[in-house]
């Protein structure tokens, strides 16, 4: 992922940041509870795409 982009990139809900997990190729908006795939390294910013966190799972913002 590109880190410009991910200096640029924000929830298209709650237009707050995005923190990306590597390991599962998702940017992850800790506010919503929302994470949007990375599909062959583009990020789809789709709420219909995005998938509901697991409540109570803390997600690492460095994205580890």
């Amino acid at each position: 992922m590109d880190a410009r982009l991910l200096e640029i990139i924000v929830c298209p809900i709650c237009k707050g940041p995005l923190h990306y997990d590597r390991a599962a190729q998702e940017l992850i908006c800790n506010a919503d509870k929302l994470a949007y795939p990375i599909r062959d390294g583009i990020p789809v910013m789709l709420v219909d795409e995005a998938r509901q966190t697991v409540e109570g799972t803390p997600v690492d913002p460095a994205g580890r």
